[in-house]
């Protein structure tokens, strides 16, 4: 499965914005799909993800803040991202796996391109 990220851009501290991830085929009931993010000189780190099962997880960091969810008839994943921080700037990038360890990159063995986020203070 291809993976093409989306959405990305500049935002003020408290804006919001969202983030798309569109598939090259089905994913649901098939993929879990996640996002996670990476900002300069740190690793990779989980975001979000939603499972094959239709089920959601976050991070401590965003829950609440970002909601994830799932078009299965566009086959595209989004990631609604509110009461942004600076410290959330960063690539994000979408993945999709099949392995019960979702929070984990390597998890996932498709990756998206990444789209960039900078929230300004």
């Amino acid at each position: 499965v291809q993976l093409q990220a989306s959405g990305g851009g500049l935002v003020q501290a408290g804006g919001s914005l969202r983030l798309s991830c569109a598939a090259s085929r089905r994913t649901s009931n098939i993929w879990n799909v996640g996002w996670f993010r990476q900002a300069p000189g740190k690793e990779r780190e989980f975001v979000a993800v939603v499972r094959m099962s239709g089920s959601t997880g976050y991070a401590d960091s965003v829950k609440g803040r970002f909601t994830i969810s799932r078009d299965n008839a566009k086959n595209t994943m989004y990631l609604q991202m509110n009461s942004l921080k600076p410290a959330d700037t960063a690539v994000y990038y979408c993945a999709a796996g099949r392995s019960v360890a979702v929070r984990s990159t390597s998890a996932y063995g498709y990756w998206g391109q990444g789209t960039q986020v900078t929230v300004s203070s």
